[in-house]
């Protein structure tokens, strides 16, 4: 788990990915209350997981972020093990646009299957809900 003095570092990470740093205070709060996994490569941060548990009662994954020169190296899935291994929940859910078919890749591979998507939050680009139960 992170601690508030890795907070710079995770938010460059979803800078770098995003282009902006509108998520501060969201990821500052999962780290306060330990929602929030780090993988490293060689002590440094490379890669970041947010969860919370107020999806029906089920954990859900709510952001997967790994620095875009460390991707295709396993660091999602690492993430994604580690995650499944201490879930509070045995039902986790997550969620990627359609047209994030890399995301998509990384959960079938992971054992999610895709159960439902939510029209409307991003115009034109449907969420897809993924599951998997531990």
């Amino acid at each position: 788990m992170p601690h508030l003095n890795n907070l710079d570092d995770l938010v460059d990470i979803d800078r770098e990915v995003i282009g902006n740093d509108s998520r501060r205070e969201y990821i500052k709060k999962a780290i306060e209350e330990e929602r929030c996994i780090v993988v490293k490569k060689e002590n440094s941060i490379v890669g970041f997981l947010i969860f919370d548990t107020h999806f029906f009662d089920c954990s859900f994954i709510s952001l997967i972020i790994v620095k875009q020169t460390e991707r295709r190296k396993g660091y999602a899935t690492s993430l994604i093990e580690h995650f499944v291994y201490i879930s509070p929940t045995k039902k986790i859910f997550s969620s990627t646009n359609q047209s994030n078919k890399r995301m998509q890749e990384v959960f079938k591979a992971n054992g999610f299957t895709q159960s439902g998507y939510i029209e409307n939050l991003d115009e034109g680009d449907p969420e897809l809900i993924y599951f998997k139960s531990t």
